[in-house]
């Protein structure tokens, strides 16, 4: 038969393991508001049965129960709604921030409104209207030139918000670029602290929150994979092990990787690699081009020498990155397919695409490529907008006739020159002529140059209305034959509107995904205080029970030693 004090041994066991199991509840109650925080739960798992199968075992019917323990305290979470998350999160942090960047381009551009281009448009066109019924009124010359120096400077202000805007997503780019990094150093600090306790059979929950909560994070700025390999040691069998984070993106498209590798492991938890080091890590480094277009993306160990600035160390990484023994990788050109919110702001902010790579004799001056991005294209289409009605509102005006008579000695009124500036113009640059600045009688309203004639300044007017094919000049091959002037800056905002659109609405979608899929691992992981609070019920009437089961156990006791064998005393 078992001893007597078995029944002591069991009822502490119960006591410490529902003791546990309150103190975790009170950890869960406690944590019920925190971010990242993942619901536990003890699991309670029965002792060895008494006794154990041995040639001297004592000869009783059966075995007889130890009792129970705390197997172990695990979170409550499932890796592939993890996994879920992520993917959404990335999907949202890339449309969020499309459609963040295209609402500010179409802020911008400030269409359909009083204020926009086409108003400034509609205002030039409707002071030559007047200026061909009173081509000889001082006042009426004076608006035209009002009016152009007027549109002049709304193309000016567009290309030069457009670019601050621009330069601003480059200095986005550095923040996430620096982001990143600093997440992915905190993550490579948990993998050290997680592996130096996981051996020892302990299970950090919180240290998995708090990596997990970072994981989350970097996944908005680009689309990650992550694998959990065991710690050495003896680690509990609810361990998560140390987490190796590695970038999805095609093998293709990332260059002078090891043969071995085709990924860009961020943080690597492999065996042989020191957890915490420098060498567990890959940071992301950026290369622009002196327009500041990003060339590449560069991965490469962080830079810890403290007397070189980080753009020294990445013109370093650039000169190197052709070196065999180098283990710089990078993406350039077309590639950025690193999605999240870091892929939407290169997508803004410029990238140099189709015809450009490296040149691996001087890859510090490699040029060449298309500048691609939103804003980049909204610029370009700007400045054919702007060369091309330059270029044919000078053309038209040239074959009218001005105020200013016998300026070459035949004792007529001399043809118009340039009535706007044509030296290298861009939206940046378009400005009136200087002479018709100072003079409004050089404007070649006249087309036959007689008195009342304003035939000129009616065809000044419908260069915005004309379609390509009709253009004195040959118009560039971004205004088509069939286009003109106006409609193909109308057919701009309504491209950018569209863009806009579709982002705003994918953004949308995302965020429904991403809710749903969060709405999951909340209803797995999340604190519901109705449900610990029945938990504390129930452990504590466990613990109570536990308490008196002890109770009883020492009055048998107190029975045996105290109050046995005392007949005939």
């Amino acid at each position: 038969m078992t001893s007597t004090f078995h029944g002591l041994e069991v009822a502490k066991r119960a006591l410490h393991t529902q003791q546990s199991a309150l103190y975790t509840t009170g950890h869960n109650i406690a944590n019920a508001n925190t971010e990242g925080y993942t619901r536990q739960r003890v699991n309670f798992s029965q002792t060895g049965p008494f006794p154990p199968a041995s040639r001297n075992r004592p000869e009783i019917p059966g075995q007889v129960g130890s009792g129970v323990e705390a197997g172990s305290i695990q979170r409550v979470r499932d890796s592939f709604v993890d996994k879920q998350y992520r993917q959404e999160n990335t999907s949202v942090g890339y449309y969020q921030t499309r459609a963040d960047m295209l609402q500010k381009m179409e802020t911008i551009l400030n269409e359909p409104t009083d204020v926009g281009l086409l108003k400034s448009m509609d205002m030039f066109w409707q002071s030559l209207q007047d200026l061909s019924v009173n081509p000889e009124h001082a006042s009426t010359r004076a608006v035209v030139k009002e009016r152009a120096i007027a549109l002049a400077d709304s193309f000016n202000y567009l290309h030069k918000t457009l670019q601050d805007v621009r330069a601003n997503l480059r200095d986005e780019i550095g923040v996430g670029n620096t982001k990143v990094n600093s997440l992915i150093d905190q993550i490579n600090s948990l993998n050290s602290q997680i592996g130096k306790i996981e051996p020892h059979g302990l299970v950090p929950n919180d240290l998995y929150d708090r990596r997990d909560t970072l994981i989350d994070e970097l996944s908005t700025y680009m689309d990650i994979e992550v694998d959990y390999r065991a710690s050495k040691g003896m680690p509990s069998p609810v361990a998560e092990g140390i987490a190796t984070i590695t970038l999805k993106t095609n093998s293709s498209n990332v260059n002078n990787l090891d043969a071995n590798q085709d990924k860009v492991v961020l943080v690597n938890g492999e065996e042989g690699v020191v957890l915490g080091s420098a060498d567990a890590v890959t940071h992301i480094f950026t290369d622009f081009d002196s327009d500041n277009n990003l060339r590449a993306l560069l991965f490469a160990k962080p830079n810890e020498d403290q007397t070189k600035t980080t753009e020294q160390y990445v013109n370093e990484l650039v000169s190197n990155i052709y070196d065999t023994s180098s283990e710089t990788a990078f993406i350039y050109g077309d590639n950025f397919d690193v999605n999240g919110k870091l892929h939407a702001l290169i997508e803004g902010a410029g990238y140099l695409g189709d015809g450009f790579a490296y040149d691996a004799a001087d890859p510090l001056n490699s040029s060449g490529g298309t500048a691609q991005g939103d804003f980049n294209e909204m610029l370009r289409q700007l400045d054919d907008l702007v060369y091309n009605f330059v270029t044919e509102f000078n053309a038209v005006h040239q074959q009218g006739y001005t105020l200013e008579v016998d300026a070459d000695g035949d004792g007529q009124t001399d043809r118009g020159g340039n009535f706007f500036d044509p030296a290298g113009v861009t939206a940046d640059t378009i400005k009136l002529s200087a002479d018709i600045e100072v003079n409004v009688d050089l404007i070649a309203a006249s087309l036959s140059g007689a008195s009342g004639d304003g035939e000129n300044a009616t065809n000044l007017s419908n260069v915005f209305t004309k379609r390509g094919e009709q253009f004195l000049t040959s118009a560039t091959a971004t205004i088509d034959q069939k286009t003109t002037i106006k409609s193909f800056y109308e057919a701009m905002i309504g491209e950018m509107g569209v863009r806009a659109q579709e982002a705003m609405r994918m953004e949308g979608n995302s965020n429904v995904l991403r809710q749903q899929v969060d709405e999951i691992r909340q209803s797995i992981s999340s604190v519901s205080l109705d449900e610990e609070m029945t938990n504390l019920i129930k452990f504590q009437h466990a613990y109570n029970a536990a308490a008196r089961n002890m109770t009883v156990i020492d009055e048998m006791l107190d029975r045996i030693i105290n109050n046995m064998g005392l007949v005939g005393r």
